[in-house]
């Protein structure tokens, strides 16, 4: 039993993709069908009961990865598929200033028809109120973030600096 036990948390440990690297992947992958590929295929083996950071990782990659479909039903297919993990992850940790930060990027690139955009003004607003709880990387990775994000303000990016 141990030895299954052991097994298993051996493979979900390995299974998981590195976080900081899929944070490098994450903003260059909509600039390219092979970099969001790439992206894509690092979160493969994510499911609901991984870390849901993670899971709002691969809801993104999917939801990047609608903007190259050929036909328009499968870009509406895909990126309800890829919000809706978003919107799990969001809801499963809702204090979790990363899971906000990928819902905001994704909610403040998509056209105003998808109507994927209700949640852009109560993430920001989490971001900034915990922007300075955060530390290390993360708060680094948060900091890139808002300073190239069309959604906060000048006056907001001073506040981070």
């Amino acid at each position: 039993m141990k030895l299954i036990f052991s097994l298993f948390v051996f493979l979900n440990f390995f299974n998981n993709p590195d976080i900081s690297e899929i944070r490098k992947s994450y903003f260059n992958a909509a600039n390219s069908e092979s970099l969001s590929k790439n992206f894509s295929s690092k979160l493969s083996g994510v499911t609901n009961e991984s870390d849901k950071t993670l899971v709002a990782y691969k809801g993104a990659s999917i939801a990047l990865m609608s903007k190259f479909a050929k036909k328009i039903a499968d870009k509406i297919d895909d990126f309800k598929e890829g919000a809706k993990l978003v919107e799990f992850a969001v809801v499963s940790e809702p204090n979790n200033i990363e899971i906000r930060l990928i819902r905001l990027s994704i909610q403040g690139n998509v056209p105003k028809i998808v109507k994927y955009n209700s949640n852009k003004k109560e993430d920001k607003d989490f971001i900034l109120a915990h922007y300075k709880e955060q530390s290390g990387a993360l708060k680094e990775y948060v900091k890139n973030f808002m300073l190239q994000s069309k959604s906060f303000s000048a006056a907001e990016k001073q506040t981070i600096k």
